[in-house]
């Protein structure tokens, strides 16, 4: 309460000082003023409420500022009494209308009059107090509405305008300009802008330290060209690919497309990239003096018509960890993309048991520097999956799962119809895998907690769905869809709504949160419980 009796006595001081020079104002005499021998410029009420600055639209300045002290009194009252968020964006755009144009007055003061009237000046004074004050008290409601207005603007102007041209030529535009703001200072000013982190979504699993929990799916930046920008939109960690050995140059046309009434992406890209080598030479020239934020690579078989073995396959993705390995990459991770469902040689399979088996058998010969997490399927019966599960299991080098691919069921009641039957090829993103995804998240904490670490993925659009996977099992979360319906100031939002469902439900770090809502434990044990796969197990 001590905060709000403080800024109340400072509207007050304003009111009364505004009030004053109204009174004296329309009495037309000018208050006393002494002349400051110290300063290079004089105090002269006389010469500044006289000038033609002092009067705006026929009524003098110091009866707007009653109005601003008596609507940031009002607003400061009201948050008091009721606590809501919308009388704290009220005060803080007052304060911030008060700071700017007091700002402005002193200017005029200063750089045109080069005379000060102390009664104005204590008045600017009073707003940049307050607005300091403000911000400071509000520091974290301040953020939100700043991303809630990118947000407003994003979703009514932007997004419109760009879901009138092809979605692949924005997702290439995007990507370009992401690629050169990533050079430049301007992404130094969207960190400060747009990025949020707390110490209560700080990780430490499989020995990577992780700024946040909410990560870029692969998929996105296939070519690896937005390293140096994902941090600034706070992005916790990022994933780029599918990369596979052999380049593609994706499948034919349409390889995107939109269900805005689904919260959905169509997709058909098979894996569209560059190749491995190229790809590492982009990472090695960017990536000279390491990444901001944890980086993984995800890696797939080739879409080539031209391996039509089991073996031809195995050896292909080999190749193309080899090509990582080699160099001096500073990733953190790898992820293995065996759900692909958009390939040309779907003869060859990684959904069987058997063909797993074999591949990671291979894989694990090849003596990896970095962890593997394993990118699963959501079209499979959960028997079908945990038989998937067994065979990862097994083997030391995985450290977890990513839950998970595409949906494909094109009649589900998830998709509206008129929207999938636009499309004819592809599968889909977004909204309608969250259903599947958390059922396999849920399944797979219950059997494998101890064993394998769990990122979830599919259908998150704001904290609340986060935090709905993070409390079935997930210790981190992926996405691409949210960020392209809602906007780059998502993750953001996220972090900070998650921060603020952690200190609803009384836990300290989120690591605390996983699994609660299937194996409830005592708070501050939970995520404790398997120190070989999360590196330590320190809470940063």
């Amino acid at each position: 309460m001590k905060k709000f009796l403080i800024l109340i006595l400072l509207s007050l001081l304003g009111i009364a000082d505004a009030t004053y020079l109204t009174f004296e104002h329309y009495r037309q005499v000018i208050p006393p003023c002494t002349v400051n021998r110290f300063l290079p410029i004089a105090s002269d009420c006389g010469k500044v409420l006289n000038s033609s600055y002092s009067i705006a639209f026929g009524v003098p300045l110091a009866v707007f500022g009653i109005i601003q002290y008596s609507l940031l009194l009002i607003a400061i009252i009201l948050l008091a009494i009721y606590r809501k968020k919308i009388f704290t964006y009220w005060l803080i755009l007052q304060s911030l209308v008060g700071a700017i144009f007091s700002m402005y007055f002193m200017y005029i003061q200063i750089g045109i009059l080069k005379s000060i009237c102390i009664y104005c000046t204590l008045s600017a004074f009073i707003s940049f107090i307050i607005f300091f004050l403000v911000s400071k008290i509000f520091h974290k409601e301040k953020i939100l509405l700043r991303l809630n207005i990118i947000a407003f603007v994003y979703q009514k102007i932007i997004k419109p305008f760009f879901f009138l041209f092809d979605p692949e030529f924005i997702h290439n535009l995007m990507v370009s300009r992401g690629e050169l703001i990533g050079k430049t200072f301007v992404k130094n000013f969207l960190n400060w802008k747009l990025n949020y982190s707390s110490k209560k979504l700080k990780q430490k699993i499989a020995g990577i330290d992780f700024a946040g929990p909410v990560g870029l799916a692969a998929g996105f930046d296939y070519e690896a060209r937005l390293t140096q920008i994902l941090y600034s939109l706070g992005f916790g960690f990022q994933t780029v690919g599918t990369i596979t050995n052999i380049p593609y140059e994706g499948n034919p046309y349409p390889r995107l497309g939109r269900l805005p009434k689904s919260r959905s992406l169509m997709v058909n890209k098979g894996f569209k990239n560059i190749g491995a080598k190229a790809i590492a030479k982009n990472l090695v020239l960017s990536g000279v003096e390491g990444f901001e934020i944890p980086l993984g690579i995800s890696i797939g078989v080739s879409n080539n018509q031209n391996l039509i073995s089991l073996k031809d396959s195995i050896d292909d993705v080999k190749m193309a960890f080899s090509v990582f390995e080699k160099t001096k990459i500073k990733n953190s991770y790898y992820e293995l993309n065996i759900s692909c469902p958009n390939l040309i040689n779907n003869n060859v399979s990684f959904y069987e048991t058997s063909g797993l088996l074999q591949l990671l058998q291979s894989i694990d010969r090849l003596k990896l520097r970095k962890p593997i997490f394993v990118k699963m399927p959501i079209d499979k019966s959960n028997k079908e999956f945990l038989s998937l599960l067994e065979v990862i299991s097994k083997f030391n080098f995985i450290k977890g799962i990513i839950i998970g691919n595409l949906f494909k069921d094109r009649k589900s009641p998830l998709l509206d119809k008129q929207e999938v039957n636009k499309f004819k090829v592809g599968n889909f993103s977004g909204k309608p895998c969250e259903p599947r995804s958390n059922e396999l998240i849920k399944l797979t904490y219950k059997k494998y907690k101890n064993k394998l670490i769990i990122i979830g993925c599919g259908g998150v659009f704001n904290g609340r769905d986060a935090y709905t996977k993070i409390k079935l099992g997930a210790s981190l979360i992926q996405l691409i869809t949210g960020m392209i319906f809602q906007g780059p100031q998502l993750i953001s939002q996220i972090n900070l709504e998650l921060e603020e469902l952690l200190e609803k439900d009384g836990y300290g770090n989120i690591r605390e949160a996983v699994g609660s809502d299937v194996i409830p434990l005592k708070k501050g044990i939970q995520g404790r419980l398997d120190s070989r796969l999360r590196g330590n197990d320190k809470l940063l």
